[in-house]
């Protein structure tokens, strides 16, 4: 027998119980879960067994190929983002990406098992156009944080926190595709877990196959909906710098202020998008700064820097991102799908980008040059924030501006345009402007209006009017991104809760079960 599911959902687990020596430690598994790289240890003479929840291809002599299901021990994890494993099978030691592979023994190891996915963001998933009624998922509920309590698995005991809630892709023709959810409710260990009280289970693995055979929900559930695979923090483990030509320019993407923006390959095997840097725009050192702070932010919705290449010294630098398949959200609104995006659709997009903002607003960074050019459309309506060219780290609440910076009037506040003062604060204007973005389809904001015009009438007080599509509450938003001053702006935390409570809030509510 192999190392590989059996099942597409779930990984046959006598194969690690019985062939498998493990430690003698109970495996604890919390909500709050250190990541990777805050996690350090060096193997033992009893490794852990983990098994493999994304495909992955070595990218390099020192890299490990695995597939989902394979097995694998941990040899050494000390290495932050990628880990020593040696595969269970074939014995190969080599580096896999450290999000790539999981606990055998926990909820991971199922396919359906989303973790702690939002819910809007299992909607996005579930509507994806390739998945059909009854695809499903069970994620960690955002509404009963903090309660910890021991989970029953197949075989094992382990810590976990709940609620669950199980989301699931339903179709009726007066609504067409949508998502419902359930709330899984945990008792005790001799209850164990429910949907409805009358039926209860001893494990999450025993609810979910009821429900693939009887009735009670919506439908039936038919398969897991597929997890996204992250990207990986550096193109492979110990490359930063890469050769160029090691790149393949395919097609271009785009023009920025600071260079071109392409499609392309590294090795012929990985997807990658290239920013090129124009000569003479900044100095090297200037571009390599950026390029040294866009690799230390860590978010899932700001673009993943993992390359760049600076020799020969004599061509344009390249800087290496993760690849966002359907460019920029401007063009995404005017010329792509994006064009039939309903307001739920682009309010979740302003969810999206708000959660990016709070995360660098914490890390106290200024992105300066937040705009709908500026954002990224990946798959599922997925967006992530991009171009960092003029985000510096801060020591001060307040980053000067060089008086010779080029900076977009329409999109800036009145104190960073007139006196190049930026501060967190003056992205939230930009905020405001993105906002009219989203809402208009990708209007050009401030219409019929020249930079002069904008300028000379926002320090009068004008603001934009309310777009006839634009709902009074968002509007009322608008006009606090774009208050007069900065302090009294609100912060991109209060932001974010202000748009995920507001989809919340029109989207699907709980179910009960038939």
């Amino acid at each position: 027998m192999g190392c590989c599911f059996s099942r597409p959902d779930l990984l046959p687990r006598e194969i690690t119980l019985n062939s498998i020596p493990v430690t003698d430690e109970p495996n604890l598994r919390s909500r709050e879960i250190s990541p990777p790289s805050k996690q350090r240890r060096v193997s033992h003479k009893y490794e852990k067994i983990y098994v493999a929840i994304y495909d992955y291809e070595a990218r390099s002599k020192d890299d490990l190929t695995i597939h989902v299901g394979d097995l694998l021990t941990i040899v050494d994890d000390s290495q932050g983002d990628w880990w020593l494993a040696k595969h269970c099978q074939t014995h190969v030691q080599g580096y896999v990406p450290a999000l790539y592979v999981t606990p055998h023994d926990g909820l991971d190891v199922n396919q359906w098992f989303h973790k702690n996915i939002a819910r809007k963001d299992a909607e996005r998933l579930l509507l994806n156009s390739t998945n059909t009624r009854g695809t499903f998922l069970v994620r960690t509920s955002e509404n009963s944080p903090g309660k910890v309590f021991v989970l029953k698995s197949q075989h094992l005991e382990y810590l976990s926190s709940g609620p669950f809630s199980l989301s699931v892709r339903d179709h009726d023709e007066q609504r067409g595709p949508h998502v419902k959810h359930y709330k899984i409710q945990f008792t005790d260990q001799k209850l164990g877990y429910y949907i409805a009280l009358r039926r209860t289970f001893p494990s999450l693995e025993e609810l979910v196959n009821y429900y693939k055979s009887t009735d009670g929900l919506c439908c039936r559930l038919t398969r897991p909906c597929p997890r996204t695979k992250p990207s990986t923090y550096t193109i492979s483990k110990d490359v930063w710098e890469v050769s160029r030509g090691s790149i393949l320019l395919l097609q271009r993407l785009g023009q920025g202020m600071f260079g071109e923006v392409w499609a392309g390959k590294w090795q012929n095997k990985v997807d990658v998008a290239i920013k090129t840097m124009k000569p003479g725009t900044m100095s090297t050192q200037a571009f390599l700064e950026e390029a040294n702070i866009m690799k230390k932010l860590r978010h899932d919705k700001l673009v993943q820097l993992i390359a760049v290449c600076t020799e020969p010294k004599d061509e344009p630098i390249y800087i290496i991102t993760e690849l966002m398949c359907n460019g920029s959200l401007l063009d995404y609104l005017r010329q792509g799908a994006g064009k039939e995006l309903k307001l739920p659709a682009l309010i979740d997009m302003a969810t999206q980008i708000a959660s990016g903002m709070a995360y660098l607003e914490q890390q106290r960074y200024i992105h300066r040059d937040l705009a709908a050019r500026n954002i990224l459309v990946g798959e599922n309506g997925v967006v992530k924030i991009a171009d960092f060219g003029l985000a510096r780290i801060i020591n001060e609440d307040i980053y000067e501006a060089r008086p010779e910076a080029k900076f977009p009037i329409k999109w800036t506040a009145p104190e960073a345009a007139l006196r190049g003062r930026f501060t967190i604060k003056s992205d939230v204007w930009s905020f405001g402007v993105l906002l009219y973005e989203l809402i208009t389809h990708g209007q050009v904001p401030y219409p019929g209006m020249s930079n002069r015009d904008v300028l000379e009438q926002t320090q009068r007080g004008y603001r934009m009017p309310r777009h006839e599509s634009c709902p009074e509450e968002i509007y009322r938003y608008m006009l606090r991104c774009w208050d007069a001053s900065p302090e009294s702006r609100p912060t991109f935390e209060h932001l974010h809760a202000f748009f995920d409570d507001y989809t919340t809030s029109t989207g699907p509510q709980y179910q009960s079960q038939n």
